[in-house]
């Protein structure tokens, strides 16, 4: 990061991340989302059609009251904090994506299989505006290509047709076109924002979604931002 952004104030140090990971991790369960999957999760929502307030994606981070009134406290302005920096990070091009790290018979490895559940979830949490917009708009389809090979090379979402796994390359390719992509896709939402029939359709929707199904997989590995 350079100097001229350390002064942001939604930026969250090392220290910060270290602080959050450590208190989802404590917490975690089987499908609940660790921090990269959180991250994923909020830049979906940043990038998304309409805006999704914190009582809606909170219960997607957090699963348990807190015991601590501080220690609440803090974990709620961090994750506020991480939030904003998102959209901070992507109006200066300088978003990075936090990864997980899984252990490899070449060594440690980057993982986006936390990111990619997280920002499946993020779509899910509008899902009649983005599936209806996947379906008729071939070109938003086309823009989140690397997220969905990234999504389906880690199984978190299925592919109709055979799918390769990709190689190291591939995988580092996508990667490293994960910041261009968020911004074409807020871009994207910017200049075609959902029309009065799509937020009726997704009003109606919200009022009669069932409670989300545990995903099958749990994350794993490290932040690494």
């Amino acid at each position: 990061m350079s100097d001229t952004n350390t002064d942001w104030p939604s930026s969250l140090d090392d220290s910060e991340l270290d602080e959050l990971d450590t208190y989802l991790r404590a917490h975690a369960q089987d499908g609940h989302l660790l921090l990269d999957g959180v991250h994923g999760l909020l830049s979906a929502l940043t990038v998304g059609p309409v805006q999704v307030l914190p009582d809606e994606w909170l219960p997607e981070v957090l699963h348990d009251p807190f015991v601590d009134e501080e220690e609440g406290n803090r974990v709620l302005a961090l994750l506020a904090k991480l939030n904003d920096s998102i959209s901070a990070e992507l109006d200066v091009d300088a978003y990075e994506p936090i990864l997980g790290e899984v252990d490899t018979e070449a060594g440690p490895a980057l993982s986006a299989a936390g990111w990619c559940e997280g920002f499946s979830r993020g779509i899910d949490l509008r899902a009649s505006l983005w599936e209806k917009r996947l379906a008729d708009d071939a070109s938003l389809m086309e823009t989140l290509g690397p997220v969905m090979a990234l999504a389906v090379d880690e199984g978190i979402l299925s592919a109709e047709a055979e799918f390769e796994k990709l190689t190291d390359e591939e995988y580092d390719d996508c990667l490293a076109q994960l910041p261009a992509v968020l911004a074409a896709v807020s871009q994207y939402w910017a200049e075609h924002p959902a029309t009065e029939a799509e937020l009726d359709a997704l009003h109606r929707a919200t009022e009669t979604r069932d409670e989300p199904q545990q995903p099958p997989r749990q994350r794993s590995g490290h932040w690494v931002h």
